[in-house]
């Protein structure tokens, strides 16, 4: 029978979470903690690792990719036992998250099944990807459409298998089917990897009997990633008699991974032949209107965490949404960048920078942006010739083409000083960093510079000549 998750590793010697707020106060600054780290809570401690608690999946990705390090460094003077920190979202609902914290550790996850003492409680479900606020369209309409079946008549399809490419959506579907299933059944959420991590522990701590309790004794078992089973033959049959035996007892079972059943790679054929016996849904690459409905979305969610101060135009809208095709990840990430340049320069981007600011996102290769088409391009702008340019004279309307082209030169290649002044006509390194800081200094006084300067970005990159 499984048993419910404790505090047994916890440690006595607990952490005073108001204390480290305050060093990291000090060593953030004010901006940062009032806008981030007072939004963190502590859920929960454990011998070498604690469970902060966050309102929003944006907090703690936000958290995560920035301060993450000096978070856990502070932490560790106060208790050096500390080595990891994951995260838990809890909604606000009350407006005292305080309060929400205590909330959901008196009624945490009671339906769920969790190994003491193990990775497990990583895999709680994320009671921000639901049913609701996954954002359909033609390209996952029947995959939506069959995860809520199943998630409202138990052993409708059995197993659901959900496939598709990075970043579409499959984990916030198996999330939601959990969260749904959950209000009245025993649900089981892992990931494969997490799944070989708790078969191998078992296997060394001579352990398999309660590892074969927990996994067998469940209403639903979702696992995410299912490819990275491959190749591991001992816990392929173990899974394989798991699988059977959840069957056999009207559980339902939900897959899911990144291509269809017949194309996983070094997986059991008899376990192959078992996905394919339920019911297979893939979810395509986003078409156009779901991926601006999605950026819509994003942007009404941090609009409404950031006051309504994020007003970004319809074209750069449609410039995303036509440009990033690939995965929903990218969407999300391209809004998320254009947040950061917006708070750090306290403006919205131009449709010129924005195409800077993502040009690793839409795939552009710096190796084709060389000093002599940088050259050439200012060149025809400025209406000189490149002798001219080159040439050691002085006169004001060489000198700006000259630095501009030099500064174009260093913010669009990975050239070093010397390589660049090697090509402006053997120029001194000085007169590089002088060009450099010149034209840096006159696009913040100067907006017809700062134009022209976006422009010239514009051809470079994107051979828009029709935007001059």
């Amino acid at each position: 029978m499984s048993k419910t998750y404790t505090n047994k590793n916890f440690d006595k010697t607990s952490l005073d979470w108001s204390l480290i707020q305050s060093d990291l106060k000090i060593k953030l600054g004010t901006d940062v903690y009032e806008s981030w780290i007072k939004k963190i809570g502590l859920f929960e401690e454990f011998n070498n690792y604690i469970l902060l608690a966050v309102p929003t999946r944006f907090i703690r990705d936000w958290i995560t990719s920035r301060y993450l390090d000096q978070i856990l460094q502070t932490i560790k003077k106060h208790k050096k036992e500390i080595i990891r920190i994951e995260f838990k979202i809890i909604e606000n609902k009350n407006n005292n998250f305080s309060s929400s914290i205590e909330q959901n550790k008196v009624s945490d996850v009671k339906n769920i099944s969790f190994i003491t003492d193990s990775y497990l409680q990583y895999n709680r479900i994320d009671p921000n990807k639901r049913f609701e606020n996954f954002l359909i369209g033609s390209s996952n309409k029947i995959a939506f459409e069959a995860s809520l079946k199943v998630s409202e008549n138990i052993s409708y399809y059995n197993p659901l298998y959900v496939y598709g490419g990075v970043g579409l959506g499959k984990t916030h579907l198996l999330n939601s089917i959990g969260h749904e299933m959950n209000k009245n059944k025993k649900v089981m959420f892992i990931s494969a990897e997490r799944f070989m991590y708790q078969f191998v522990k078992s296997i060394k701590s001579n352990d398999m009997v309660k590892f074969k309790e927990y996994f067998r004794n469940t209403d639903v078992l979702l696992i995410d990633d299912i490819q990275f089973m491959n190749g591991k033959e001992a816990m392929q049959e173990e899974f394989f008699h798991t699988f059977n035996a959840l069957l056999e007892k009207g559980s339902q079972i939900i897959v899911s991974a990144d291509r269809p059943p017949n194309k996983l790679i070094r997986i059991q054929e008899r376990i192959k032949s078992r996905f394919s016996g339920g019911l297979v849904v893939d979810i395509q690459k986003p078409e156009y209107d779901l991926r601006k409905k999605i950026l819509d979305h994003k942007i009404d969610e941090l609009m409404s965490l950031h006051s309504g101060k994020l007003d970004i135009s319809e074209e750069i809208k449609d410039f995303i949404s036509t440009k990033i095709t690939t995965n929903v990840r990218e969407l999300v990430g391209a809004i998320n960048r254009i947040v950061s340049f917006s708070r750090i320069y306290n403006k919205l981007p131009s449709l010129a920078e924005t195409k800077v600011i993502l040009k690793d996102l839409l795939n552009l290769n710096e190796n084709t942006v060389t000093i002599d088409a940088i050259q050439t391009i200012v060149c025809k702008f400025f209406k000189i010739s490149k002798n001219e340019m080159l040439s050691s004279r002085r006169s004001r309307y060489l000198v700006r083409p000259r630095q501009t082209a030099i500064y174009l030169t260093k913010l669009l290649t990975t050239k070093s000083l010397p390589e660049i002044g090697r090509e402006f006509s053997n120029r001194d390194h000085t007169t590089i960093i002088h060009s450099v800081k010149t034209i840096e200094q006159l696009k913040e006084k100067n907006s017809d510079m700062k134009d022209n300067i976006n422009k010239l970005k514009n051809i470079i990159l994107y051979n828009r000549e029709n935007e001059i």
